[in-house]
């Protein structure tokens, strides 16, 4: 996923921490963490005892599942000659030579060693399973830009976040904390999703004229801009009645909290639908992550308030 903003890139230095930055993209790793952080309070509101060093290890394989995925995107996109000079987002450090695709390759190794070397210990402490979500990730994150066809070529790609970034990403955390998950957990990691989903809309919206031209057969590019636009606001609005269910569900009104973020989903969809093409939907991308991590950051301080008020 692109990053956002209209700052001119000519002063990066090759194999600067600045060049790393525009590959690792460290603004969407919130896409990451707030599944994990949700489905960590979440467990702990229902009884379940959060142990530290299982909790920070789980934040560490999301982001380094995030980063793998981030990396393989950059090295990706160049290696099939996708960069041109008409596409909206920002560049990629690959395409502009400010790193080589042989040392993002092997940040990318050294991504997956640390994602093995961090899941080792949780998979002994909850299980096998753990073991099968880990490499289930690592595989989705490389096969998003990698393979004979990646998923970043199809229409898919919302769904695949909204499967690995909502689904796997929070009933797998729940599970390492409280095991089998229930109704609550189910709801919080489809919200999650959708929103994470949203993102990747925002970011192949802006980008279908481009991704046409080159190939790339996105949902946008598929199926059209209307089409496009129903698919955000889907994604974008979803959220509002699964918190509203789980608070219903689960007779814990804290946890309609999220509700509050109404009138931010709202401003939102009205400048997706009025925003002309350009470089502003950068802006808008990180709009729509900040709305994730702000409904994330909602639903657990509903949670910490509904355990902390039950008595």
């Amino acid at each position: 996923m692109a990053a956002g903003g209209t700052a001119t890139h000519d002063d990066i230095a090759p194999g600067s921490l600045r060049a790393w930055a525009i590959a690792i993209r460290p603004k969407t790793l919130w896409i990451a963490a707030v599944p994990v952080g949700v489905a960590t309070v979440l467990a702990w509101m229902h009884g379940a005892p959060i142990l530290p060093w299982v909790a920070g290890l789980a934040f560490l394989a999301a982001i380094l599942v995030q980063v793998i995925s981030n990396l393989q995107n950059d090295v990706g996109y160049t290696a099939r000659g996708l960069e041109t000079g008409k596409r909206v987002g920002l560049p990629r450090a690959t395409a502009r030579g400010w790193l080589t695709p042989g040392r993002v390759r092997g940040a990318i190794a050294l991504a997956i060693a640390g994602t093995v070397a961090v899941g080792a210990p949780l998979a002994l402490h909850a299980g096998p399973l753990v073991a099968v979500i880990g490499f289930a990730s690592v595989v989705a994150a490389l096969a998003y830009m990698g393979g004979p066809r990646p998923i970043a070529y199809t229409p898919f790609g919302e769904l695949a976040v909204f499967v690995f970034f909502g689904l796997v990403a929070v009933l797998g955390t729940y599970y390492l904390h409280a095991g089998a998950p229930g109704a609550a957990a189910w709801l919080a990691a489809a919200a999650v999703g959708s929103h994470a989903a949203a993102v990747l809309v925002v970011n192949n919206h802006r980008d279908a004229e481009h991704d046409r031209r080159t190939g790339r057969r996105t949902f946008a590019a598929s199926f059209g801009k209307a089409a496009s636009e129903r698919l955000f606001a889907a994604a974008l609005w979803l959220p509002f009645p699964l918190a509203a269910a789980m608070a219903v569900i689960e007779s814990r009104p804290w946890l309609a909290a999220p509700l509050a973020l109404l009138p931010v989903a709202r401003r939102l969809q009205a400048d997706f639908l009025n925003m002309p093409p350009g470089p502003a939907f950068n802006l808008l991308l990180f709009r729509t992550v900040k709305l994730e991590l702000a409904f994330g950051a909602a639903m657990a301080a509903g949670a910490v308030l509904q355990r902390a008020t039950a008595g």
